[in-house]
């Protein structure tokens, strides 16, 4: 697995949010949910996101479809300038309210996961929230800039036609349909992203196609416990440790076995947080001797123990 499929692996959804707004104007919507990952499209009409901020506005055409990195609240309506209230605010998946903080009446609610002012709108706008956690997911999204945008040719494609379809439906295990399709809707558009030109990918993603330096990230990411040395990868990859040394740090912006510790560190704040796995089998899951050396690493990389932030974690999600 390449080093964006191991990222994108950790990111899945589970109990997506999805929303169908159909509008007329003059329309605005604020989504205040504070989820991390926010993916936005318009299956009809167009209309502007505001990432609030100093970020400008961006346009949005049918058929585009935009991540909003980041839990700061954002809004998307018809006229940036025009300064149109807020029909509703996202507050989260069981609340939403008006702009003033009042409960939202029946009135906005057309249908199942549809709100909007009319059903006759000339605007459907579609979106899918996702609630992410963890250090290997904190990779992805610091690679990311606040809103990320896929203008695909000829409008709306399969992807999205089809989630269109299967947000007015509520058959056994809808919820594992839309749950997938947010997945795939997220990983299509990233992946779409990463590959434009006007896109500024993060250097992992730019190593992926050298010959070396790829092949030195895929090792990583792929066997983390092996006892990896630069002389060890660059074995693997038929060059010299030099060679390697130097066009891995120039490609990555930083050399292998610092690459190397920040992805088990990575992993190993995950595991801790996820399972019930001890310290000392999650270090040898990870590429470390003994519990002492991951506790070491650990402290030194993010300011605590691994009991402490197992710890953290667990009274976090019961909150």
């Amino acid at each position: 697995m390449d080093a964006l499929g191991s990222l994108l692996y950790e990111v899945r959804s589970d109990g997506a949010l999805f929303s169908r707004n159909i509008l007329a104007p003059p329309w605005s919507i604020r989504f205040a949910d504070r989820t991390q990952l926010t993916l936005v499209t318009m299956l009809r009409g167009s209309g502007w996101l505001i990432p609030g901020g100093t970020e400008p506005p961006v346009a949005l055409d049918r058929g585009d479809v935009a991540v909003v990195v980041g839990s700061e609240p954002f809004s998307v309506t018809d006229d940036p300038d025009a300064g149109t209230p807020p029909l509703y605010v996202m507050e989260g998946p069981d609340r939403c309210t008006t702009a003033d903080g009042e409960e939202v009446c029946e009135d906005i609610v057309l249908g199942l996961r549809t709100c909007g002012n009319t059903l006759d709108g000339p605007t459907v706008l579609l979106t899918g929230s996702y609630h992410v956690g963890g250090r290997v997911s904190e990779r992805l999204l610091s690679a990311l800039p606040r809103v990320v945008t896929v203008r695909p040719d000829g409008g709306p494609g399969p992807i999205l036609d089809l989630t269109a379809t299967e947000i007015g439906r509520d058959d056994p295990g809808q919820q594992a349909v839309l749950d997938r399709l947010l997945d795939l809707l997220l990983l299509s558009t990233l992946r779409e992203w990463f590959a434009r030109p006007e896109a500024d990918p993060p250097g992992w993603y730019r190593a992926l196609g050298d010959p070396v330096a790829g092949r030195a990230l895929r090792l990583m990411h792929d066997r983390p416990a092996r006892p990896w040395t630069v002389a060890a990868l660059a074995e693997e990859t038929g060059v010299s440790r030099a060679t390697l040394a130097r066009r891995f740090t120039d490609l990555v912006g930083e050399p292998p076995m610092a690459y190397l510790t920040g992805w088990r560190l990575a992993l190993a704040a995950d595991l801790l947080a996820r399972t019930d796995a001890t310290v000392e089998s999650i270090a040898r899951q990870v590429g470390y001797r003994s519990a002492f050396g991951l506790s070491v690493a650990f402290h030194r990389v993010y300011g605590t123990r691994p009991s402490h932030h197992r710890a953290a974690a667990a009274s976090s999600a019961a909150a």
